[in-house]
Protein backbone atom coordinates (compact mmCIF):
# COMPACT_ATOMS: atom_id res chain seq x y z
CA UNK A 1 0.00 0.00 0.00
CA UNK A 2 1.10 3.43 -0.82
CA UNK A 3 0.38 5.85 2.06
CA UNK A 4 2.16 8.82 0.66
CA UNK A 5 0.11 11.86 -0.02
CA UNK A 6 0.04 13.33 -3.43
CA UNK A 7 1.53 16.76 -3.77
CA UNK A 8 -1.13 19.36 -3.93
CA UNK A 9 -0.95 22.04 -6.53
CA UNK A 10 -0.74 25.58 -5.28
CA UNK A 11 -3.95 27.50 -5.73
CA UNK A 12 -3.70 30.88 -7.44
CA UNK A 13 -6.40 33.46 -7.61
CA UNK A 14 -6.02 35.34 -10.82
CA UNK A 15 -6.70 38.99 -10.16
CA UNK A 16 -6.21 40.18 -13.70
CA UNK A 17 -9.67 39.13 -14.84
CA UNK A 18 -11.23 40.81 -11.78
CA UNK A 19 -9.34 44.03 -12.54
CA UNK A 20 -10.56 43.91 -16.14
CA UNK A 21 -14.15 43.57 -14.98
CA UNK A 22 -13.74 46.50 -12.58
CA UNK A 23 -12.31 48.70 -15.34
CA UNK A 24 -15.21 47.82 -17.62
CA UNK A 25 -17.70 48.69 -14.85
CA UNK A 26 -15.89 51.97 -14.15
CA UNK A 27 -15.94 52.85 -17.83
CA UNK A 28 -19.64 51.98 -18.05
CA UNK A 29 -20.54 54.21 -15.09
CA UNK A 30 -18.44 57.09 -16.39
CA UNK A 31 -20.11 56.98 -19.80
CA UNK A 32 -23.68 56.60 -18.54
CA UNK A 33 -23.51 59.24 -15.79
CA UNK A 34 -25.53 62.35 -16.47
CA UNK A 35 -24.55 65.67 -15.04
CA UNK A 36 -27.18 68.05 -13.75
CA UNK A 37 -26.79 71.58 -15.13
CA UNK A 38 -30.06 72.96 -13.76
CA UNK A 39 -28.26 75.13 -11.23
CA UNK A 40 -26.65 77.34 -13.85
CA UNK A 41 -27.98 80.75 -14.73
CA UNK A 42 -27.18 81.81 -18.27
CA UNK A 43 -26.10 85.42 -18.30
CA UNK A 44 -23.97 87.31 -20.77
CA UNK A 45 -21.83 89.79 -18.88
CA UNK A 46 -21.06 93.13 -20.45
CA UNK A 47 -17.52 93.58 -21.72
CA UNK A 48 -14.98 95.93 -20.15
CA UNK A 49 -11.24 96.40 -20.30
CA UNK A 50 -9.34 95.93 -17.08
CA UNK A 51 -7.56 93.46 -14.87
CA UNK A 52 -9.02 90.27 -13.48
CA UNK A 53 -10.47 90.63 -10.00
CA UNK A 54 -9.25 88.71 -7.01
CA UNK A 55 -11.34 85.85 -5.69
CA UNK A 56 -12.42 86.41 -2.11
CA UNK A 57 -13.68 83.30 -0.30
CA UNK A 58 -16.26 85.35 1.59
CA UNK A 59 -18.18 87.37 -0.93
CA UNK A 60 -21.82 87.71 -1.79
CA UNK A 61 -22.83 87.60 -5.43
CA UNK A 62 -26.19 88.76 -6.76
CA UNK A 63 -26.95 87.48 -10.25
CA UNK A 64 -29.58 89.23 -12.37
CA UNK A 65 -30.64 87.55 -15.63
CA UNK A 66 -31.95 89.35 -18.71
CA UNK A 67 -35.57 89.26 -17.43
CA UNK A 68 -34.54 90.94 -14.17
CA UNK A 69 -34.82 87.79 -12.01
CA UNK A 70 -32.65 87.90 -8.88
CA UNK A 71 -30.43 84.99 -7.80
CA UNK A 72 -28.20 85.00 -4.70
CA UNK A 73 -25.12 82.81 -4.78
CA UNK A 74 -25.07 80.95 -1.49
CA UNK A 75 -22.26 79.46 0.55
CA UNK A 76 -22.44 76.32 -1.58
CA UNK A 77 -21.49 78.39 -4.62
CA UNK A 78 -24.76 77.76 -6.43
CA UNK A 79 -27.19 80.49 -7.42
CA UNK A 80 -30.56 80.30 -5.66
CA UNK A 81 -33.55 82.14 -7.08
CA UNK A 82 -35.39 84.38 -4.65
CA UNK A 83 -38.82 83.04 -3.72
CA UNK A 84 -40.48 86.38 -4.29
CA UNK A 85 -38.94 88.74 -6.84
CA UNK A 86 -39.85 91.94 -4.99
CA UNK A 87 -37.31 94.44 -3.74
CA UNK A 88 -38.48 93.88 -0.14
CA UNK A 89 -37.60 90.18 -0.36
CA UNK A 90 -34.18 91.06 -1.78
CA UNK A 91 -33.60 93.53 1.07
CA UNK A 92 -34.58 90.91 3.66
CA UNK A 93 -32.22 88.30 2.18
CA UNK A 94 -29.36 90.80 2.02
CA UNK A 95 -29.95 91.85 5.64
CA UNK A 96 -29.62 88.18 6.66
CA UNK A 97 -26.26 87.97 4.87
CA UNK A 98 -24.92 91.34 6.01
CA UNK A 99 -23.31 90.26 9.28
CA UNK A 100 -19.97 91.89 8.46
CA UNK A 101 -21.13 93.96 5.50
CA UNK A 102 -18.29 96.48 5.79
CA UNK A 103 -15.63 93.84 5.01
CA UNK A 104 -17.49 91.48 2.66
CA UNK A 105 -17.43 92.40 -1.04
CA UNK A 106 -20.82 92.47 -2.75
CA UNK A 107 -20.78 91.71 -6.48
CA UNK A 108 -23.66 92.46 -8.83
CA UNK A 109 -23.40 90.20 -11.87
CA UNK A 110 -26.07 91.37 -14.30
CA UNK A 111 -26.72 90.25 -17.84
CA UNK A 112 -25.94 92.83 -20.52
CA UNK A 113 -29.64 93.01 -21.45
CA UNK A 114 -30.93 93.33 -17.88
CA UNK A 115 -33.35 96.22 -17.35
CA UNK A 116 -31.54 99.17 -15.78
CA UNK A 117 -34.21 99.49 -13.08
CA UNK A 118 -33.43 95.97 -11.78
CA UNK A 119 -29.74 96.82 -11.38
CA UNK A 120 -30.44 100.15 -9.66
CA UNK A 121 -32.94 98.50 -7.29
CA UNK A 122 -30.35 95.83 -6.40
CA UNK A 123 -27.73 98.51 -5.80
CA UNK A 124 -30.11 100.41 -3.53
CA UNK A 125 -31.04 97.23 -1.60
CA UNK A 126 -27.35 96.39 -1.06
CA UNK A 127 -26.52 99.84 0.23
CA UNK A 128 -29.52 99.78 2.59
CA UNK A 129 -28.36 96.40 3.91
CA UNK A 130 -25.03 97.99 4.87
CA UNK A 131 -22.70 96.82 2.12
CA UNK A 132 -19.95 99.30 1.32
CA UNK A 133 -17.75 97.31 -1.10
CA UNK A 134 -20.14 96.97 -4.06
CA UNK A 135 -18.74 96.06 -7.48
CA UNK A 136 -20.11 95.02 -10.85
CA UNK A 137 -18.97 91.94 -12.76
CA UNK A 138 -17.85 92.21 -16.38
CA UNK A 139 -15.87 90.11 -18.81
CA UNK A 140 -12.93 90.97 -21.02
CA UNK A 141 -13.72 91.60 -24.70
CA UNK A 142 -13.15 88.52 -26.84
CA UNK A 143 -10.44 88.53 -29.44
CA UNK A 144 -8.27 91.23 -27.89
Amino acid sequence: MNFRRKKREKLDITLISMIDVLFVLLLFFMVTTTFNHNTQVNIKLPEAKGEDGQENPKMITLIIDEEGTYYLKGEDGLPHELVNQTIETLKQELRKLSGQAEQIPFIISADGKTPHQSVIAALEAASEAGFTHITFAAQKPKGR
